[in-house]
């Protein structure tokens, strides 16, 4: 008689359902990589905050006197070239 009413379904939490669990793990990855862009833009703003402010100082001032420009310049590009590339 119990056979009779065995619609052949099962019931199940949702977090057993394959796709549930295929969601979770998308927003993990999607989590993790949001914090690491966040990360880079943080470590952006934070080398690049300095030189404004620099170049903000004494604004009276017609010229920057700023020696050995060209290698200072570059040794920042490479900084910022190393953090958007991490």
């Amino acid at each position: 008689m119990t056979d009779i009413f065995d619609f052949g379904f099962t019931a199940v939490d949702e977090s057993e359902l394959e796709s549930v669990q295929k969601a979770q793990a998308e927003i993990t990855t999607t989590s993790e990589s949001a914090q690491h862009v966040e990360d880079k833009l943080n470590k952006l703003y934070n080398a690049i905050l300095p030189l404004l402010t620099n170049l903000k100082k004494n604004p009276e001032k017609d010229y920057i006197y700023w020696p050995n420009r060209v290698g200072k310049v570059d040794e920042f590009e490479d900084m910022i070239t190393k953090i958007v590339k991490d």
